[in-house]
């Protein structure tokens, strides 16, 4: 099968900027006393499909979170983890034993008071499937409610980033629940979406393939303190967002020049110049770090459970191939990027990279045939309903099958996608071989943090990698207190994964939200969040 590419999309400019491996800037601050009375109608990357972030690990999942849900700590601008939902903590000398207290006037969207039990049983919740909860799990000896508004954490053996961890904010994001909800299985997905949020969620409002409608909360308490990135005061100036399915970009470019819509996460690159001369829309650095194309391949699955084979894939891959493929501008583009801890930031490394620059094809064919590659088909989920993922996939399995891979490319929708790479059966079986997903710098951002790099086995997320010596070197760096210690370890970390490739990072870019010029506090969150957003009349 002879596989054409589809037309190509670019990227717009943005600031480079990093901290700690996550950056977020500043929210502006507002006051509290403003009375909303507007709707802001938005359009993300995805639709929403599912509403539980412990049992999805999709962004979408994710973006819903933030929404309606609170969290224990949060990233600041500086990338630093600050209390949220919790007033104030200590910690032992030895770093063994933490004590959170939660502030006062927390309320779910049910009315009832938000208590240390909600919060210990969201943890525990959390902990069974996102993999900086099991690695906190893993190091605590106990997690106790002492009264309504206190819990404590005793480790049992060291973990220095334990609220670091608590304010995850991606992957299976942790975000605290009811204590009745929290309880849930967590292989079972929820379906009450009670928070204790700054907006409310109505599923009966919640139409698949249309929209979701956020409203805002007025029992939400906000910290006193400025928004600042993902943390501080969340003041809410909207009465409602509409989450709204657009999923072909020339419609929702044109939604949003007409002012039917006023805001787009990810306009795809042939819009972006026409958007900016209107002088109705503006753009913005949402994500000032960017993106990295992320390569999953399925370890359980021939060929690629044979290192060879997926080492022959890095003699494969040009990075430059797959920007342009994208469409990303030069001016977006970062080139020549193999960290897994993303380019630009101070956890990029360079440590043990080989190839995803000039093709080696008779070097990849040479690792095949020593892998035993036979000819069999190679399935390649294919989300065409999100156009950076379908270029780079069209353009990555065009150059696999010049090396000799028998490549079937299977188009489906994301959400489809994210339901198929779960199953384990062989490829011929319904089961897959490899996909694409464009991860951010909150999904890469070090050792603890990046779920892909997790290679766990079975426990790992969909693609299953299994390397003890990889867990050993992430473990010791989160266990690890001194900064410099781990810069050395992270180094052996990122060695050792361009050896076992439990991903490639294909490419890293960087892109544009676009919204209406009447649409004012919008930061460069990361994460699409709309406290302290207003809209002009």
């Amino acid at each position: 099968m002879r596989i054409s590419l589809a037309s190509r999309h670019g990227l717009a400019r943005l600031a480079l900027a990093a901290t700690f491996g996550v950056t977020l800037a500043a929210t502006a601050a507002s006051a509290q006393g403003q009375q909303p009375h507007q709707t802001l109608r938005v359009v993300l990357i995805n639709d929403l499909t599912a509403i539980d972030p412990v049992l999805s690990q999709a962004a979408l999942v994710r973006n819903h979170g933030f929404f309606v849900y609170d969290q224990l700590f949060a990233f600041d601008s500086e990338g630093k983890a600050k209390p949220q939902m919790v007033d104030r903590y200590t910690a032992s000398p030895d770093g063994m034993h933490y004590s959170f207290v939660l502030r006062d006037g927390l309320v779910f969207h049910d009315g009832q008071p938000v208590r240390a039990a909600d919060a210990v049983a969201s943890i525990r919740r959390w902990a069974q499937r996102d993999i900086v909860g099991r690695a906190l799990a893993a190091a605590t000896a106990s997690m106790d409610v002492v009264d309504e508004k206190t819990f404590t954490i005793t480790l049992s053996r060291p973990f220095a980033l334990v609220v670091e961890a608590l304010a995850r904010p991606t992957g299976s994001a942790l975000f605290v629940m009811p204590e009745r909800i929290a309880s849930t299985p967590a292989n079972v997905a929820i379906t009450d979406p009670t928070g204790s949020g700054p907006f409310t969620f109505s599923t009966s409002d919640w139409r698949v393939g249309d929209r979701a409608i956020y409203r805002r909360n007025p029992a939400y308490k906000p910290r006193a303190e400025a928004a600042d990135g993902l943390a501080g005061g969340k003041v809410v100036k909207l009465e409602t967002v509409e989450w709204l399915a657009m999923p072909d970009p020339a419609t929702a470019a044109a939604a949003l020049q007409n002012g039917e819509i006023d805001f787009i996460e990810q306009p795809t690159p042939d819009v972006v110049p026409t958007l900016e001369r209107n002088r109705q829309v503006r753009t913005m650095a949402y994500n000032p770090v960017g993106f990295q194309v992320w390569l999953r391949l399925n370890h359980a699955q021939p060929p690629f459970n044979d290192p060879r084979a997926r080492q022959a894939l890095l003699h494969v891959i040009k990075q430059q191939d797959v920007l342009d493929a994208m469409g990303v501008r030069a001016s977006e583009q970062i080139p020549d990027c193999p960290a897994f801890f993303f380019c630009g930031t101070p956890l990029e490394s360079r440590a043990g990279a080989v190839g995803l620059g000039t093709p080696d094809l008779n070097r990849a064919r040479a690792l095949l045939k020593e892998a035993g590659y036979n000819g069999a088909k190679v399935v390649f989920l294919n989300a065409t309903d999100t156009p950076l993922n379908n270029a780079s996939t069209l353009v990555l399995a065009d150059a696999m099958q010049q090396a000799g891979l028998n490549m079937d490319v299977a188009s489906m929708d994301w959400g489809t996608l994210t339901q198929r790479r779960n199953r384990r059966e062989a490829p011929e079986a319904g089961g897959w071989n490899l996909f694409v997903t464009v991860a951010n710098v909150l999904d890469g951002q070090n050792p603890l943090t990046n779920q892909y790099l997790a290679s766990t086995g079975d426990a790992a997320p969909a693609g299953w990698p299994k390397d003890e010596e990889l867990e050993a070197l992430r473990r010791s760096w989160w266990e690890e207190s001194d900064p410099a210690k781990r810069q050395t370890i992270l180094a052996q970390v990122q060695a050792r994964a361009f050896q076992v490739l439990p991903y490639i990072p294909a490419a890293q870019f960087r892109t544009l939200a676009a919204y209406r010029s009447n649409v004012e506090g919008l930061q460069p969150t990361t994460v699409p969040v709309f406290w302290g957003v207003e809209k002009k009349q």
